[in-house]
This record gives structure tokens, sequence and C-alpha cells, in this order.
């Protein structure tokens, strides 16, 4: 019988979102001879309440044709995200009825979250001393309601055997042929990625979509020597030097730069630098030697073992995924 994987609609669902499990695990076919072309997942998405229309977040419903009952019969549940997820979003809680339909699920059920989905899971207790992620924009917001959750920013999926996590939206996707590839292997997976036009698996995590703007204290005595720096990340700065715009010793200083920034002056040096070689990365055709020494990184080998460390990736591969858009957008 085909694994058969039930995806949880719940009012104020992204339809983007809920239609991942069914394009991954849909189309997932059976490659080996006598059985090829047979179907390896089933896939019924179902609601908390009797079959009927759900809540999309957009201007349209959608009409789920299975109950909570079809949660008792599933391999996997998938729980995409919702924008109106009431006391589980704010108090960390189940409601009623969403509580009665996950007491449905059977023991040793794979559990799946897909986005913000993983505060379902987390307020279930599935997530208790567990590492999981969800979209970086929620991350301090769930670590805060659920602190008793290993909370990953950084990363697009977590696999922790039988309970796993996601970041935003496409996420989702790499998660979902994550699973594929686990269960039947690269070549399934990879099939149903070339089928859907997605890369079968995406380097890095959620630092590279991510930007970092440095916050604005209310009562700011570094900021001449801020913009000093930022006219001129591509020469060699030192600490004495942003001191003495601020006409500070070096300790006064580098206390009042914490103090108002949150890190240390070499820190937020090298974060503008990432920035700076972002941007360029981007927008120009330099050469990555020729954006190494005009972000201030000096040469090829320590862009690369910063950007590595900042964002999970090396320039080429940022580039490569970020140029289009760029490109796109202008």
């Amino acid at each position: 019988m085909p694994h058969r994987v039930a995806v949880l609609a719940l009012d104020g669902l992204l339809p983007f979102e809920l239609g991942i499990p069914d394009r991954i695990f849909g189309r997932s076919l059976d490659p080996v001879p006598g059985n090829k072309g047979g179907k390896l997942y089933e896939v019924v998405t179902c609601s908390v309440r009797p079959p009927g229309p759900v809540r999309t977040d957009s201007d349209y419903a959608i009409l789920v044709e299975h109950g909570p009952e079809a949660l008792a019969t599933a391999d996997t549940v998938v729980v995409p995200a919702s924008y109106e997820l009431g006391p589980v979003f704010e108090e960390g809680r189940l409601t009623e009825e969403l509580a009665a339909a996950l007491a449905l699920v059977r023991p040793g059920t794979r559990m799946v979250s897909i986005c913000t989905g993983s505060y379902v899971l987390a307020a279930a207790g599935y997530l208790d001393g567990r590492p999981a992620t969800t979209h970086w924009s929620s991350a301090d917001h769930f670590q805060q309601l659920f602190p008793q959750v290993r909370v990953d920013p950084d990363v697009l999926f977590i696999d922790d055997g039988d309970v796993l996590t996601s970041a935003g939206v496409a996420a989702g996707i790499d998660l979902c042929l994550h699973l594929v590839r686990r269960d039947h292997g690269a070549a399934v997976a990879n099939e149903i990625a070339r089928r859907t036009v997605v890369p079968p698996h995406r380097d890095g995590g959620q630092a590279q979509f991510i930007h970092r703007p440095v916050p604005e204290p209310q009562f700011a005595t570094t900021t001449t020597a801020r913009a000093w720096a930022l006219g001129r990340l591509e020469k060699p700065i030192l600490l004495r030097d942003m001191a003495r715009q601020e006409s500070m010793s070096v300790r006064t200083f580098t206390r009042r730069f914490r103090e108002e920034v949150g890190i240390s002056p070499g820190q937020w040096l090298t974060q503008q630098r990432v920035e700076r070689a972002r941007h360029l990365l981007e927008s120009s055709d330099l050469s990555i030697d020729q954006v190494a020494r005009d972000a201030g990184f000096g040469t090829a080998t320590s862009l690369r073992q910063h950007l590595q460390a900042a964002l999970g990736v090396p320039p080429t591969v940022y580039r490569r995924t970020f140029r289009r858009a760029s490109a796109d957008t202008a």
C-alpha cells in the first residue's frame, strides 16, 4: 500500500503551502520494474471539522472532503502554516477541536510542519526537548512561547527522525523532497525535483535570505565612527581609528559601541562587509577576487570563509542563486 500522507488544512492557511505535499509526494512514482509507475504515496487533505470549506489567507476558501478521522489512518501528517492559529500562536495552546483532531493521530506517525505549522506541533508537545525550526521572522517569538524547544532559526529544515520541521514556504519543498529521498532514494527525489523545476537540494540555510540592518540606538555616540567606516569598507580599518572619530579612548569607544549596537566593532565591520559583498555579488559582474577587495576582505579565500560562516554558502553559489532575482527586480 502507498504511504498515506494526511495534510491538515487549518483556517487561514496559505494555499501555496497546502499544495506542496501533494505536488511532491503525490507525483512520486515507483521506479522498480514490475511496480514502475505506481504511486509511492497517497495524499489526502483533511480538516479539524467535518468535510466542508476551509478559509485561506486569500479571497477564496477551499473545499476539503475529509474530516479529522483521516488523521487516524495517516503514516505521515503534514501541518502547513496558517495565519489564524489564535491561541496556538498567542498562548502556545491548542484549541479544543485541534486537540481532539490530533488525538486521533496514531503513535509512531511521522509529524511534519511547514513554516509556522511548527506552532501546532510545539503546542501539541511533539517538539518538547527536540530541535526544530520555523520561519526566521517568527523564530524569536516561537522560542519565547516554547522554551522547551531547541530552535534553530538558520536552517531550511530539521529532520529529527519521526518529527520534522521546515522554515518558510519554499523550505517546505526542500523538506518534502528530503523525505522522498529518505524514503525512496535520490533518484526518485531528483526526478520529482526535475518535474517540479526546483533544485533537488539547496545549499545553505535561512541566513542567506535575511537582511540584518544595524539597529539605531536611541542615544548614539558612535554614529560618526560607523559612518566613517562605511565609507571606507574596502580599506583597512583599525579600532583606534574608529575611536579617534569620536575622540574617545579605545576602551571607552568599545564599551559605548557594544551598548549601542549590541556587538563588538570587529563583528559589526564583518557584518557590513558581508552585506557589501552580497550587494556586489547580486548587482555586479565583478570577479570574486574584486568583490573580496571592494568589500574589504582582501582575498577571495577570506571572502569565501566569511560568507560561508555568515550565510552558509560560498560566493559563487550565492551569486548564482540571487543574481537572476536581482536582475528581474531591476
